[in-house]
């Protein structure tokens, strides 16, 4: 138990040299930094939109043989009803893993 007391006492003599900011200081700085976030998600969003717009675009643009339409199907109200997916056009399984 002592080295906790110890510890916690070191700590606060520790935290008597630590040069805290003033009040301005952390206003300026808070929206400082919430700015710059601002700033970056915008920066980040737009060239998401614009690359997602651009291949968009690009593959409506190129003609699909077999498109491949998916469909939701509500959720079986058994854990043991086969669920299959609605497809249409190719379509594909996935193997199943059984518990053991």
């Amino acid at each position: 138990m002592a080295g906790i007391g110890q510890y916690l006492k070191e700590t606060q003599g520790e935290l008597r040299h630590v040069a805290w900011p003033t009040r301005t200081q952390t206003i300026i700085y808070t929206v400082l930094v919430a700015l710059i976030s601002i700033g970056i998600a915008a920066y980040l969003g737009l060239f998401d939109f614009l690359f997602t717009t651009g291949l968009t675009d690009a593959l409506n643009a190129v003609p699909a043989k077999n498109p491949i339409t998916v469909t939701q199907q509500p959720v079986a109200t058994s854990s043991t009803a086969a669920q299959t997916p609605a497809v249409s056009g190719p379509s594909f399984t996935i193997p199943t893993t059984t518990k053991q």
